[in-house]
């Protein structure tokens, strides 16, 4: 193991790939459990598997995409890559997060080129090595969204006029399953996350996914872009809550939704993270843009609210905004992190928002790293996951961030300066 660290070290000026392909696995044995995507084909995801010191740490993560409401749009998305693994791409590119190299994926910090250069025994290389490189040599696995409802969905009955299947609750449960006896069940580290409707998921499974390991794996989680929020409209209407409801009441999602939740309020509101993190009981780290692009366009200015297409320019580019759209950004900047401070007046100024989310900050199993960025899923891209360009908050990249919190080398809980301070930013640009 010690050489193979050293060769990697060796190598690591020559390496330049920054992503590569990693074959789909078809989880044919959950056809039988009625654990189906939409269409009533097997579940699937992508695994490349941990080796050396992380051969028994395991990262999960599941896939984004949206969801659908209704039997409508559900049916759209049914023959789909989101709705069926027969129309799924048989690879998928593993970057950022998933690359299986420490210089894409925690190992070659800065400082740590400092050590190896005054290492002078072989233990010391090798325990730096194994200290600094925090994912790349795990077993990392992507699954893959076909259920429209952020794998929560357990409806027995399918009309078979449709042919529609409301499963992904069953999904989760048989991927873990088939993970757990593929060599989960040893695991020494466990980490679920997802990105946007999949970094709902991570949140929403959280405690379910920890109950399913063993005791003595250390077990957290991680939502990228997967705190979606429940925010009215440019025109002041609740358009998402209804939504939320909707995807609820048509998957039958609110048997897994936490009863500590539902117990209080409506099953359509507790799939809205603001209401649901608090009932959190294992280590979680939320990764966001302030000004999450996904949101900005099908949250706060959906078309139904902007049928003249004022806000068009703005969902775009966010340098096309206006200073008065800019300012209403800045109200979502309050309203994406009021839920952690356990809902301060969102007529609070900055200042009273910050000390609101004191409360949160005292936790030192929980992290975040909120940016002042336009975009939306900042792990799976090498360019916001880590670079010498990548985003930073404190000076430190999200990399950096998520493995300091999940080993417990430090906390990390920061929220950026409103937008355009934060010059390392890499806004999106759509067309």
């Amino acid at each position: 193991m010690m050489r193979v660290c050293i060769v990697l070290v060796g190598l690591l000026s020559l390496l330049s790939i920054e992503a590569y392909e990693v074959g789909l696995t078809f989880l044919d044995s959950a056809v039988a459990q009625g654990a189906v995507c939409l269409d009533g084909s097997a579940p699937a995801y992508h695994m490349d598997k941990g080796f050396g010191a992380g051969i028994d740490n395991w990262l999960v993560f599941f896939e984004g995409g949206g969801w659908c409401n209704n039997v409508t749009n559900c049916l759209a998305r049914r023959d789909t890559r989101l709705g069926s693994s027969k129309q799924m791409l048989t690879t998928e590119t593993f970057s950022g997060m998933f690359h299986n190299k420490p210089k894409y994926n925690p190992g070659t910090h800065n400082y740590l080129a400092s050590y190896l250069e005054n290492a002078t025994s072989g233990l010391l290389l090798y325990l730096l090595c194994t200290l600094f490189s925090d994912f790349y040599n795990w077993n990392r696995i992507k699954v893959r969204y076909c259920d429209g409802a952020s794998f929560t969905g357990d409806v027995e009955e399918v009309d078979p006029k449709t042919n529609l299947h409301f499963r992904g609750a069953r999904i989760f449960r048989a991927v873990i399953e088939d993970l757990l006896a593929k060599g989960m069940k040893n695991a020494t580290n466990a980490m679920l996350a997802g990105c946007s409707a999949g970094g709902l998921t991570s949140i929403l499974h959280c405690d379910n996914f920890r109950s399913l390991l063993p005791a003595n794996t250390t077990v957290k989680c991680l939502s990228d872009a997967g705190f979606f929020i429940n925010a009215k409209t440019i025109i002041g209407t609740s358009h998402i809550e209804g939504f939320y409801a909707d995807v609820v009441n048509t998957h039958g999602s609110a048997k897994v939704l936490s009863p500590a939740c539902t117990s209080k309020m409506s099953p359509g509101l507790c799939f809205f993270p603001q209401n649901m993190v608090q009932y959190i009981e294992t280590p979680i780290f939320l990764i966001n843009a302030a000004y999450d692009s996904w949101q900005v366009k099908n949250i706060l200015a959906p078309g139904v609210a902007d049928r003249k297409g004022t806000w068009r320019d703005c969902k775009l580019d966010i340098t096309k905004c206006s200073s008065a759209q800019l300012n209403i950004l800045q109200g979502s900047l309050l309203s994406l992190s009021i839920p952690l401070a356990h809902k301060m007046d969102v007529l609070g100024n900055m200042q009273e928002f910050l000390k609101a989310l004191t409360g949160f900050d005292n936790s030192p199993s929980r992290g975040m790293f909120i940016n002042s960025c336009y975009s939306h899923c900042q792990t799976g891209i090498q360019e916001t996951w880590l670079r010498n360009d990548s985003p930073l908050l404190s000076n430190t990249t999200i990399a950096k961030a998520v493995g300091d919190w999940y080993y417990e080398r430090g906390t990390f809980q920061k929220i950026d300066c409103p937008y355009p301070c934060d010059k390392t930013c890499h806004n999106r640009v759509f067309e």
